[in-house]
This record gives structure tokens, C-alpha cells and sequence, in this order.
């Protein structure tokens, strides 16, 4: 049966796979799913459309699943989609969609995402990121897969973090990172690529040589940034390898919205 402590306020509507944990004074909303494995800490409050998938750790006094702070917000049933394996910290707040922008919040698998972090309306964090303590997610922001946020950090809505990325201690980023590159400061800027954090990832020295060059035809060659991605998108031919890295790239020069850090 599902481990539920006594002094736990389960709503009977709530679905709760039999293998689920939940501490004491916890309290869980109708309209809440947790998969298999997933432990629930004492004094968290999960509510909303909130579903939470397998294997999951939940630390206590969290905040999972309430409406969002966005005065538009109506009571329209949004979402909170949050995957497998993911570590949650003390104080984390996590809070539903809003109408007009898919509705739906959203986070990966294997995320490690520290204490008194908040995660806004309608975010995208993706898999094998790490968050910091306070870290700040506005709305409508994009986290790609294994990117790394140092404490304290405040990331303006609508901004996109790509793939691979590392965001240093106590930075403002109100502008798009382009995947692989490291940035810190206040006002934000680049200062290299993320070369530590691709090295643990098993890059090849191809691979890391073409991340390099990208960092150098976007930051160090006095271009302009259309010239810089048709440079860019010529390192696939050049380095096969790494086609990938500079496919990924390219796509998120083109994507950007708010113009990227440079």
C-alpha cells in the first residue's frame, strides 16, 4: 500500500501509484498523479493538474502545482508536468501554466534542482539540468538539457538557455545562451565555453575543438551574427563529427526571440 503518514491530507480524488511515500502534514490535491517510487517530504503542498512521474524526491515544505503568479490567470485548468528521477529540494516552488501559451509547465527527467528555487508559469526545464540554490525562473523560460545554474541566479521571461550551457553565481540574464557557452556578471556576459562540463559529458577532442571555434566566430572575431552563423553552419562539412553540435547551434541562433548574450 501506499506509505502515507497518518497526519497526511490525501484527497481521495488524487492517484497515487502504491509505491509512493508522503510525510507528515503533506497535502496532496485532487487532481494530482505521482508515479511509482516518488518520495513526498513532510509539509509539502502538491495541488493543481500536477503530474509527477516515477522515482522522484521531493524534499519537504515545497510548493507543487499552485496557481501561477500571473494576474491573467483565471482559474483555467493548466498543468504541471514533471518527469522521472528528479531531485527536489527544501522550499522549491513550481507553478501551473496559463491559458494562451500551451498552459503547461514542464520538467524533465534527472534534474537536480536545490533549495528555494522557483520554477514559473508555462517553463521548459529539460533533463540533467542543475539548479542552484535561488534559482529564478520567470515565465515562458527554456531550459535546455544538462545545463548547469549557479545560486542566486534571476533569468528574465521568455529567455532560453541552450543545451550544455553554464550560467555563473549570481547572474541577471535577460538574453538568450547560446548552447555550450559559459556566462556570469552583472550586466551578463560570455566568457568562454563550457569545456569542463563538456569533458565530463565524454566530448571528444573534435568535438570540443568545433565548440571552440563556434565560440570564436560568435564572440572573438569582431563579426556580426549573421556572418557568424554562416560561418557556423560551415563547420559541419568541416568537422563531421561534430555536425550535430553545430546543427544544434545553428537552430538556436535562428530560434532565438530576445536576441542571445554577446
Amino acid at each position: 500500500m501506499t506509505l502515507v503518514h497518518a497526519t497526511a491530507i490525501v484527497d481521495s480524488g488524487a492517484q497515487l501509484d502504491q509505491t509512493v511515500t508522503v510525510g507528515p502534514y503533506a497535502v496532496i490535491g485532487p487532481h494530482v498523479r505521482v508515479g511509482a517510487g516518488t518520495t513526498i517530504g513532510a509539509h509539502c503542498v502538491i495541488e493543481g493538474r500536477t503530474t509527477i512521474g516515477a522515482d522522484n524526491r521531493i524534499f519537504q515544505f515545497s510548493s507543487i502545482g499552485a496557481i501561477p503568479q500571473d494576474k491573467k490567470y483565471a482559474g483555467e485548468p493548466t498543468e504541471l508536468v514533471i518527469g522521472d528521477r528528479n531531485i527536489i529540494r527544501e522550499f522549491c516552488t513550481f507553478n501551473l501554466g496559463v491559458p494562451g501559451a500551451g498552459g503547461i509547465t514542464r520538467v524533465g527527467d534527472d534534474n537536480w534542482i536545490m533549495a528555494y528555487c522557483h520554477i514559473a508559469h508555462d517553463c521548459n526545464v529539460g533533463n540533467h539540468t542543475t539548479l542552484s540554490n535561488n534559482t529564478t525562473l520567470a515565465g515562458h523560460v527554456d531550459l535546455g538539457d544538462w545545463v548547469t545554474i549557479g545560486g542566486l541566479v534571476g533569468i528574465h521571461q521568455f529567455v532560453k538557455v541552450g543545451p550544455h550551457a553554464m550560467v555563473g553565481f549570481a547572474t541577471a540574464v535577460s538574453q538568450d545562451v547560446p548552447p555550450y557557452m559559459l556566462v556570469d556578471g552583472n550586466p551578463m556576459a560570455v566568457r568562454g565555453f563550457n569545456v569542463i562540463g563538456l569533458r565530463r559529458r565524454g566530448f571528444t577532442a573534435e568535438r570540443l575543438a568545433a565548440v571552440k571555434q563556434m565560440h570564436r566566430l560568435l564572440y572573438r572575431q569582431g563579426r556580426t551574427l549573421d556572418d557568424a552563423r554562416s560561418a557556423i553552419s560551415a563547420l559541419a562539412a568541416e568537422v563531421p563529427e561534430a555536425a550535430a553540435d553545430v546543427a544544434l547551434m545553428s537552430d538556436f541562433l535562428a530560434a532565438s526571440t530576445r536576441g542571445i548574450a554577446r
